[in-house]
């Protein structure tokens, strides 16, 4: 088959025919990315975007709409790795703006009553009704989030806060007294 009889068989759904239009052109659309780009992931997630994109519009890449096929995947190559490398460059220039700003750390209910009650908390921890108890080990001893705590007790999320704001409001009550 030629390139054009190839691709008005990719637009019928042949999938034989999608694997042999990748095994044709995707080695050399790597070749020539990479001849633009030294990042050879980025490369080879672009080939792949490239060739999972032809595969979902395959239906309106006919070959008579396309021409030449060689040209159709470089444009669309060159185009997703220079959107690919912008994309790069905003996510490098915030990361740096992100890492000069000064780091605040706040400090959680739990690590307050930890520093300031030191073992009496623990032992309070422990005095804790069962459900509570699981949920502070879980937050503030294990330091697990919200998520994992409520994936790992296998209850909702919103019953987590609830439950570890009842627990904190039980342990500040008793280490006040």
């Amino acid at each position: 088959m030629d390139d054009a009889e190839l691709l008005d068989a990719v637009a019928d759904g042949d999938r034989a025919a999608f694997e042999e239009l990748f095994r044709r052109f995707a080695p050399w659309l790597r070749g020539r990315l990479r001849q633009r780009c030294a990042d050879h992931v980025l490369v080879d997630e672009v080939v792949q975007d490239v060739f999972v994109e032809v595969w979902r519009r395959r239906e309106s890449e006919r070959a008579a709409r396309v021409g030449d096929v060689s040209g159709w995947l470089w444009r669309a190559g060159s185009n997703r790795l220079t959107d690919a490398r912008r994309a790069q460059e905003r996510r490098g220039r915030l990361l740096g703006r992100l890492a000069g700003l000064p780091r605040r750390h706040a400090v959680s209910a739990e690590e307050e009553l930890l520093a300031h009650w030191g073992d009496g908390a623990l032992d309070a921890v422990e005095r804790l009704p069962a459900e509570l108890r699981a949920v502070m080990r879980a937050t503030a001893l294990e330091g697990l989030t919200v998520q994992e705590t409520a994936e790992r007790l296998k209850i909702p999320t919103g019953t987590v806060k609830s439950r570890a704001s009842r627990a904190r409001r039980l342990l500040r009550e008793r280490l006040s007294t």
